[in-house]
């Protein structure tokens, strides 16, 4: 079974930067999508970044120009990199990737302080 760890979550200021990562416990197993999602307290979860094995990426309009997603198929790895930090971008964020199944992290607290 495929498991997906994360880290690097962690408390910033406002402004503030972060990287988030996250690997799967099989290597080279050709997910067709690697993405980030996030979920506020009292909120649903929302897709905020996502990346195709071809490369293409995708982001939530809240996340436009901040937030890079990058990875590494063959390696089954995806980064997040978050600038420019917000108090709203607080919720614990989730790495999810998928091939025929959809696999979940156990998510990592962000928080930004104002």
């Amino acid at each position: 079974q495929v498991q997906l760890v994360e880290s690097g979550g962690g408390l910033v200021q406002a402004g503030g930067s972060l990287t988030l990562s996250c690997t799967a416990s099989i290597r080279s197993f050709g997910f067709n999508v690697m993405a980030w999602y996030r979920q506020a307290p009292g909120k649903q979860r929302e897709l905020v970044a996502s990346m195709t094995s071809s490369g293409r990426t995708n982001y939530a309009d809240s996340v436009k120009g901040r937030f890079t997603i990058s990875g590494d198929n063959a390696e089954s790895t995806v980064t997040l990199q978050m600038t420019s930090l917000k108090p709203q971008d607080t919720a614990v964020y989730y790495c999810h990737a998928s091939r025929l199944l959809d696999y979940w992290g156990q998510g990592t607290q962000v928080t930004v302080s104002s």
